[in-house]
């Protein structure tokens, strides 16, 4: 072979060698470039993860610590369970300055059919034409030997929940009734309502 077939073999080898080596180096920092996204987006559900399982448990259990807490302050003083499945639970009977006494708490229908109040206006057909209601409730003074009866507005409204609707079957439902108070050495009263029996009740001061 001569002199210049050997020349020109050995430029040409050179020229492949220069462009495989230029290929590698193009291949290699093409690959850094992928992974490090890669890297990335592993790394951001990890720690999402590790956030969401830290609140599971904790805020379902401070929820549950905050219903007792409520229930606690809804503490029965008294409660009437009457014989078609309504019951009235009283939480409260507050004597304010205004020489009022505000009794508070839940009636349950524990039965299967709506509850209308029928006879709970106690034959009063001018509350009873308003709609149902707990109107005829009132509060009996042993001692003084006297009974309060629910106050009115001047439409003739009683200063009491209505229900307009009754009280459907398995409903619970808040009530408040205020009567004028009796004086302030009477402490406790029985609540009275028409076709249920009486329960005694503390009266405390606001």
């Amino acid at each position: 072979m001569g002199t210049r077939a050997i020349g020109k073999l050995l430029r040409g080898a050179a020229a492949a060698a220069m462009t495989a080596a230029l290929a590698f180096t193009l291949t290699a920092c093409g690959g850094g470039d992928d992974e490090a996204p890669n890297t990335g987006s592993s790394a951001q559900p990890s720690g999402g993860g590790g956030g969401d399982g830290g609140s599971d448990g904790r805020q379902d259990g401070s929820g549950g610590e905050n219903g007792g807490k409520d229930g606690e302050e809804d503490t029965a003083l008294a409660t009437i369970k009457g014989s078609d499945g309504v019951n009235i639970v009283v939480t409260s009977a507050v004597r304010d300055q205004g020489g009022f006494v505000t009794v508070k708490g839940r009636i349950e229908n524990t039965g299967d059919q709506v509850y209308a109040f029928r006879h709970w206006t106690a034959g009063d057909t001018e509350l009873a034409s308003k709609g149902a209601s707990v109107g005829g409730m009132t509060l009996v003074d042993k001692k003084g030997k006297k009974r309060y009866y629910i106050l009115r507005d001047t439409d003739d409204n009683c200063l009491c929940t209505m229900f307009p609707s009754g009280l459907g079957a398995g409903k619970t439902a808040d009530f408040f009734a205020q009567f004028p108070a009796p004086p302030a050495e009477t402490t406790e009263v029985d609540l009275q309502v028409p076709t249920m029996s009486s329960v005694t009740v503390q009266i405390t001061d606001k």
